[in-house]
């Protein structure tokens, strides 16, 4: 019965994952049909707060795609979707605020942001073989290789636990610069917290489903382990 409620908990956590994704696309598509006030295109607001923080030397380049923005802190460079790097809608500033948000905590070494690099290529690792170490536990019935699945498992939750205080903390500093500057209105904020908002719930979906398969896994583990 307790098996079954955690299936549950993990499907109602998968629809809201899909939720959100819809979400995310459907508050993008509405927030890029309005013109914010300034005429800031994403490019010009990426720009300007980068420059406005001394980061003259972190370049902005368009990538194809769309919802493809991120920061690369290896090359320190903001990669912005086309839609985001040449339009001046509410999505395309709010979006290109955002990834400047995570180059000023490079530049400020934002701890959880730092912990986050140096997780990084430990939960590479991990991640990619978490999966395998789990499945040939159950196919063989192996305790041990279900308990190391679970230690590599945990350091990739990790991983998305602490991706979370990154992306609002981030969100926030768009915001707070995004007024504070001009980009946009009073009015406009609620667009721009829309946006983002919307973004941050596909991050909270993804960690809660995480949490949720690994906490079903110990189950097993610790079930298996006292029939033994």
């Amino acid at each position: 019965m307790y098996f079954s409620g955690m299936y549950l908990l993990i499907i109602i956590a998968f629809i809201f994952s899909l939720w959100a994704q819809f979400r995310v696309q459907g508050t993008f598509r509405r927030w890029s049909e309005v013109r914010n006030y300034s005429g800031m295109t994403g490019y010009d607001a990426a720009r300007h707060m980068l420059d406005a923080n001394g980061l003259y030397d972190v370049a902005i380049e368009p990538v194809p795609g769309a919802l493809t923005d991120h920061y690369d802190p290896i090359h320190r460079v903001v990669r912005l979707s086309e839609p985001v790097y040449y339009e001046s809608s509410i999505s395309a500033i709010s979006v290109a605020c955002h990834e400047v948000g995570h180059a000023i905590q490079h530049k400020e070494a934002y701890p959880m942001l730092v912990l986050r690099h140096r997780m990084f290529p430990v939960v590479n690792f991990a991640s990619g073989i978490a999966p395998f170490l789990l499945l040939a536990g159950f196919l063989f019935s192996s305790l041990n290789l279900i308990g190391l699945g679970i230690i590599f498992f945990s350091a990739a939750v990790a991983f998305q636990v602490v991706t979370l205080p990154v992306e609002f903390n981030a969100s926030n500093r768009a915001r707070e610069v995004m007024v504070s500057e001009g980009y946009i209105t009073n009015e406009e904020e609620r667009g721009v917290a829309k946006v983002l908002n919307a973004a941050a719930l596909t991050y909270v979906a993804a960690a809660l489903i995480s949490i949720l398969e690994l906490i079903r896994y110990i189950l097993i583990f610790t079930g298996s382990s006292r029939d033994e």
